[in-house]
């Protein structure tokens, strides 16, 4: 895709959301279902993924983890973004490679350490590119990508969270 399809794409939708602001506001929603064990059977649209413990709370490595999950989207946002922002300026990536890495203590995870934290206490994310673009093309290009990616901006500016819940049979 070039820079031109990608406008031809995108701009009746920009053109929709500036006149009816309404329209732009998507409810995403992610099914699960316990499952066997310790363990939650995700819907993901393409494919069944099964989650379990991670092998630091028990887990036997068989199952995803659902921080594994977490920066795996990260990376899937962060790539997407990064394409389509490299696409709508015209760098040429001949290749990219995006890492996300991120530090958990699991003393707070098992309640073994009131003082340790549940979550990740940091997340790092690394882009290698293969480009022959300018160093300014590319502070550009990352500048936007990190401001545009969903998942990114989510992490560092977390969304309103709330719980509820429903009892009786599940159909």
């Amino acid at each position: 895709m070039n820079a031109d399809q990608l406008r031809t794409l995108q701009s009746p939708l920009k053109e929709r959301y500036r006149s009816d602001p309404a329209s732009a506001v998507v409810t995403l929603r992610a099914t699960g279902r316990a499952g066997d064990g310790v363990s939650c059977r995700v819907e993901t649209g393409r494919a069944l993924v099964e989650a379990g413990l991670h092998p630091a709370t028990g887990g036997d490595g068989l199952s995803v983890c659902s921080g594994d999950m977490l920066l795996e989207a990260l990376v899937a946002c962060a790539g997407v973004t990064l394409k389509a922002v490299a696409t709508a300026l015209g760098v040429e990536l001949r290749d990219a490679a995006i890492e996300a890495e991120g530090d958990l203590d699991f003393r707070g995870t098992l309640g073994v350490d009131r003082e340790a934290p549940v979550g990740f206490r940091a997340i790092r994310l690394n882009f290698r590119l293969d480009t022959d673009a300018p160093a300014e093309q590319i502070a550009a290009l990352l500048k936007l990508t990190e401001r545009y990616c969903v998942v990114f901006q989510t992490l560092a500016r977390p969304a309103a969270l709330g719980v509820t819940h429903e009892i009786g049979a599940i159909g």
